[in-house]
């Protein structure tokens, strides 16, 4: 079966264009080396597999996650490669099109995003571009589909695709050392076309020179190198080797582009721009971003998402649990059986899911803030804050991810080129409000500030990002002195995304909760119930003498000065280091409530506005789950900074709901 690799720049319409062409796909573990995750595909015509590789603007890594795809190149050798273009920023996508042409594989170009070139009245005549690239080029919409069945047609059979001939003249000099690699280089087994790897060591790709220190003595290879370079810097027609073999493609790619793209008709000020003009303002664009945050958390937790909580909730507190309770009297099912069933599994994963609308409709709306282009302009909108406070603006994306899970987040800062940058935004994302946190928020909100229910869910998303940043200028200015900074980030054009990708989107977010629900959930709730069910003098207890209540007991009195040192407090707050869904499915098993409404009750009995405060900024801020302790400890590849940030988490949680209660206390505050 033919293995097709799919490449690109970010944000030219490669997954888009993947999700079209294939029917499945699957995670199959990480990248060799990397920690990003492979994706690979299965084409709907079953002509083979195609890989996603990861979005870059060169073979030439800025990041060592951005070094997968010269490494695939090398490793797995494809059968074929598609490589997707952006029609509307053609002559920057192309520098990438020439290092791939020059791998020497069947490849097929798509020319995707021909609708928003011709919006911007520009026009690109697919006919020149194959007749000087010497490969097929297919016009293409990929967000729409148009053109995939062409794609497709060609695709199925990889041995039709027309061989590479491509061959770009670097001048005398650098051919030369060309010529002189590609010698040294045959006695070499195992490698891929030779004037490529001799190209990609010649503009000193870091990938290409390990693999190559690893079959061969590399000193004559830079002999050569530093040789050719001397000839140009002495003839005075450039710094560097990388910078003349750029500058060579540049010039190449210019001469293609006046000849296939007619901007004639391009329009001075098109859609993208007037939008920009309003969104990225320096004074309207960070107002402008809060009232669309505010929007987004009214519609998920007052307009559409707690109504629809609220039916959710009621199926289960009425058809599903007397249901289950009539199927097991009629069949005999023993006491423990019953409370078992009905009090713990139903009571507890039950009391979770009525808020999967909620979070599903916020996964849906970050999609659609992904996907339209506007999550990009905000990075771009907060660099300098960040800046100021250490990191730069392309860590907000994975902050915005945090909202939705840490996990994936944490994944997310692989983007970020700096170590250090990189390291900081994986230490403070666990502050970030994730889904598993809004179920508390949601509960304590909907009791002690049911007016205001999406200004108190967003404070506490507020109060995250906040400690964040503030965390984030401590920690960049006494743990990592001295390191430098550069912000890239791509900025797409703006346009509406289609349901079917906001779908999927949304689907891969929400369905790990639900997959939480089935089993975390499931199991904390079966562990929690029994805990509260057997004590000290055997089963069926009272639950104030119930193991539950005893261990929760013991950590009570440290949470005392906070305002809910209470053994119930406690006892939530353990299992919660495991998931922090566990925590509201251990109070519906703890007040033992058929309902969301009846926890609610027992909720504003046991605590006040303020200590209600003080709980939600606690769990905001104390240790993170155990899912992103471990993938803390994936990243980092340490286990000292995996403990750090579980030990700063834990004294800033304290710390924080400390001067909450207390100085809330002193105000005479409630």
């Amino acid at each position: 079966m033919s293995s097709i690799a799919l490449v690109g720049n970010p944000n030219t319409g490669k997954t888009s264009l993947f999700n079209t062409l294939t029917s499945s796909y699957e995670y199959v573990g990480n990248w060799a080396g990397v920690t990003v995750e492979k994706k690979v595909g299965s084409l709907k015509n079953g002509a083979g597999k195609l890989i996603d590789l990861p979005g870059i603007y060169s073979l030439h890594p800025l990041s060592r996650d951005e070094g997968v795809a010269a490494q695939y190149l090398i490793d797995e050798s494809p059968e074929a490669l598609v490589n997707i273009v952006d029609a509307s920023q053609l002559e920057r996508n192309l520098l990438l099109t020439l290092q791939l042409l020059e791998y020497g594989k069947p490849t097929v170009l798509g020319l995707n995003m021909i609708d928003v070139a011709k919006a911007r009245g520009i026009y690109v005549n697919p006919e020149i571009l194959q007749k000087h690239l010497g490969i097929t080029v297919l016009p293409l919409v990929a967000r729409t589909g148009k053109g995939s069945g062409q794609v497709l047609s060609v695709l199925e059979k990889t041995s039709s695709i027309p061989a590479v001939t491509f061959k770009l003249h670097y001048g005398e000099l650098v051919e030369q050392a060309i010529e002189a690699i590609q010698h040294e280089l045959q006695q070499t087994a195992g490698l891929p076309n030779h004037r490529w790897v001799a190209l990609q060591l010649l503009e000193q790709n870091p990938v290409v020179l390990e693999l190559l220190s690893k079959r061969m003595n590399t000193s004559h290879l830079m002999e050569i190198c530093d040789a050719c370079q001397t000839k140009l810097q002495n003839k005075r027609l450039a710094l560097t080797l990388p910078q003349w073999i750029r500058s060579t493609r540049k010039e190449y790619i210019h001469s293609i582009c006046l000849e296939a793209v007619d901007t004639t008709a391009q329009k001075p000020h098109n859609l993208t721009e007037r939008l920009d003009s309003i969104l990225t303002h320096r004074f309207l664009g960070l107002p402008l971003f809060l009232v669309f945050m505010y929007a987004m958390f009214k519609t998920t937790f007052d307009w559409v998402g707690g109504p629809l909580s609220d039916i959710v909730d009621g199926w289960i507190s009425g058809p599903i649990s007397d249901g289950a309770s009539s199927l097991l009297q009629t069949i005999g099912a023993s006491g423990f059986t019953h409370a078992l069933i009905v009090d713990g599994i139903i009571g507890g994963v039950g009391g979770v899911v009525v808020f999967v609308p909620q979070i599903f409709i916020l996964f849906l709306m970050i999609s659609f803030l992904e996907d339209s282009g506007y999550m990009a302009r905000v990075c771009l909108l907060m660099d300098s804050t960040m800046e100021r406070m250490g990191l730069n603006g392309k860590a907000f994306i994975p902050f915005i991810i945090g909202f939705g899970c840490n996990v994936p987040a944490i994944m997310a800062a692989r983007s970020i080129e700096q170590p250090k940058e990189r390291m900081l935004t994986t230490l403070l994302l666990p502050l970030m409000s994730c889904s598993a946190r809004l179920p508390v928020y949601l509960l304590f909100a909907a009791v002690f500030f049911p007016a205001q229910q999406a200004t108190a869910v967003m404070s506490m998303y507020v109060l995250g990002v906040v400690f964040a940043l503030i965390l984030c200028k401590l920690f960049s200015k006494h743990l990592f002195k001295n390191e430098s900074s550069v912000f890239i980030i791509e900025l797409p054009p703006y346009r509406m995304p289609q349901l079917k990708t906001l779908g999927r989107s949304t689907w891969e977010k929400g369905k790990g909760f639900l997959r939480k629900a089935g089993t975390i959930i499931l199991a904390g709730s079966v562990i929690i119930w029994l805990m509260s069910y057997a004590g000290p003098t055997g089963f069926n207890v009272d639950m104030d003498n119930s193991f539950l209540a005893k261990f929760g007991g013991l950590i009570a009195p440290l949470l005392h000065p906070l305002g809910f040192g209470t053994w119930q407090a406690g006892s939530t707050l353990v299992p919660g280091f495991l998931a922090k869904e566990v925590v509201v499915s251990t109070m519906n098993i703890i007040y033992h409530t058929p309902d969301t409404a009846g926890l609610e009750s027992q909720i504003s009995q046991v605590f006040t506005p303020l200590s209600s405060i003080s709980f939600m900024a606690f769990i905001l801020l104390y240790i993170p789950c155990l899912a992103t302790v471990g993938v803390i400890k994936k990243e980092t590849a340490s286990w000292k900074w995996t403990f750090f940030s579980m030990g700063y988490s834990l004294v800033l949680a304290y710390m924080v709901s400390f001067i909450i209660f207390q100085g809330g206390s002193l105000l005479g505050w409630s």
